[in-house]
């Protein structure tokens, strides 16, 4: 019997407290209707973001967790991977791509590995030339605009024109995936807004979505957008409604929180947000890039 559920392999880091990564992407994409196999690459007591935090490396217990998936002859409708462990889980990530992936495998890389101009404490630099590796393999891309300036060597801008945006998305193309998506992006006509842009190279079109800015920061907030918008392309959306659909989300899940005294960025309220990914799609504020 066919499998009722599509089924997603999410590799990713598991955080035990800090709303990211497995604790977000499981929750929103159950919910989207698809069963998520976690392959976890480390388990940490906090995200990155919190000194101190402790972290358990999970490379060497890869390669046994992706043999044993082998032999249940899993298949995957999407494989979907981020936080990496380790620069040596690159080529284990790539090679788990190569065996499960078949022609309508939805494969989406987003490169977690640095934001506001720097790498996280746990990345070392080679890790940039290993993810511009992964990502020549992915159909989707989801880097912040750091994570973009890193893999294509540039510097990371203060403000991009709508130009040099489509530039930037047509460079990204060029190694490899069929649609970049840049987030967290400075666009100097929309500097009240948290900008997305994306290209799609099935149709030559960019498309640009957004969010309105709010005086605080959340943790985890590109790990859901990525999830809504994997989620959204496996559920047939077109590239920009899936963009509108994740970034309103986002939106949504911050400004629930940001309604309440006492939290910290570390406590975004996904919960209270989670039935917003069953209602209808009702409203469309994307825009094309000319």
């Amino acid at each position: 019997m066919q499998n009722p559920l599509p089924r997603v392999a999410a590799i990713h880091d598991l955080s035990g407290y800090g709303r990211c990564s497995l604790t977000v992407i499981i929750p929103i994409l159950s919910t989207m209707g698809f069963e998520v196999c976690p392959l976890p690459t480390a388990v940490l007591s906090t995200h990155t973001g919190i000194e101190g935090f402790k972290i358990f490396d999970l490379t060497e217990q890869l390669p046994g967790f992706i043999n044993h998936w082998k032999a249940q002859n899993l298949r995957f409708e999407a494989i979907y991977s981020g936080f990496l462990g380790s620069v040596e889980q690159a080529d284990i990530v790539s090679g788990f791509i190569r065996d499960f992936a078949g022609p309508e495998t939805l494969v989406v890389v987003d490169p977690v590995m640095a934001d506001f101009g720097q790498l996280y404490a746990s990345m070392p630099p080679a890790m940039i030339g290993e993810m511009r590796k992964l990502c020549a393999q992915a159909k989707v891309i989801t880097p912040n605009i750091t994570e973009a300036a890193f893999m294509l060597g540039r510097e990371v801008p203060q403000s991009l024109s709508e130009s040099e945006v489509k530039e930037w998305l047509l460079a990204l193309a060029d190694m490899g995936p069929t649609m970049p998506v840049i987030t967290s992006l400075p666009l100097a006509s929309k500097m009240d807004r948290s900008a997305v842009a994306a290209y799609n190279g099935e149709d030559k079109r960019f498309w640009l979505a957004g969010r309105p800015l709010l005086p605080t920061q959340y943790h985890g907030t590109g790990d859901i957008f990525s999830s809504v918008l994997t989620g959204s392309l496996l559920q047939g959306d077109s590239l920009p409604i899936a963009l509108d659909r994740a970034c309103h989300f986002v939106a949504t899940a911050m400004q629930i929180t940001f309604g309440y005294s006492g939290l910290d960025h570390h406590e975004i309220l996904l919960e209270r947000s989670l039935n917003a990914l069953t209602a209808p799609v009702t409203y469309a504020s994307f825009e094309l890039l000319a």
